[in-house]
């Protein structure tokens, strides 16, 4: 909803779930990087290979940026990723790096009682999140709670009370 709201031209998803990328790239030019590459060819898709820790584009320069259920996976070793206990923040820092200016994130964590579940993910505060991403202005928070409400508007306070909620924040740089 948010693409179909911003319409930008392009669009780029950094390792979320191959369907997302497949069914927008239907409606706008997607490029799909994952760290393993996907072997998927459909008009108005690209895919590629990239590391989230150390991205190869240039500072400013990406419009239009999503990452979603990604982060809280990077550097525990699941993915054949090396095991590294601040991969999380370097792949934050990698996409406000790339951001471009009055560009748009589409970002999706886990959200409630932060805490690491090892080989596995980890799970985040709302606060972590905000604060991770302060330089950013925050758009819209949704939430996706432990019961599968879909609150579209959801207050810090109500991930909060989560175990293992779905946070989703739109953020413009």
């Amino acid at each position: 909803r948010i693409l179909a709201q911003t319409k930008p031209s392009a669009h780029i998803d950094i390792s979320s779930t191959l369907h997302f990328s497949a069914i927008i790239s239907a409606f706008l030019k997607v490029t799909f990087y994952d760290f393993r590459p996907a072997d998927l060819r459909l008009s108005g898709l690209t895919t590629g290979s990239a590391d989230l820790t150390s991205l190869p584009f240039s500072d400013n320069s990406i419009e239009s940026l999503s990452c979603m259920h990604v982060v809280e996976h990077i550097g525990m070793g699941r993915y054949g990723d090396p095991i590294d206990p601040e991969g999380d923040l370097k792949a934050i820092s990698e996409l406000k790096r790339v951001l471009a200016e009055n560009g748009d994130l589409l970002f999706v964590v886990p959200i409630g009682v932060p805490m690491i579940v090892f080989n596995a993910h980890r799970i985040y505060s709302y606060n972590q999140i905000t604060e991770y991403f302060s330089e950013l202005k925050l758009e819209k928070f949704s939430l996706i709670t432990d019961e599968g409400l879909f609150i579209e508007r959801a207050e810090g306070s109500d991930a909060d009370s989560q175990k293992y909620g779905c946070g989703c924040f739109w953020f413009k740089k």
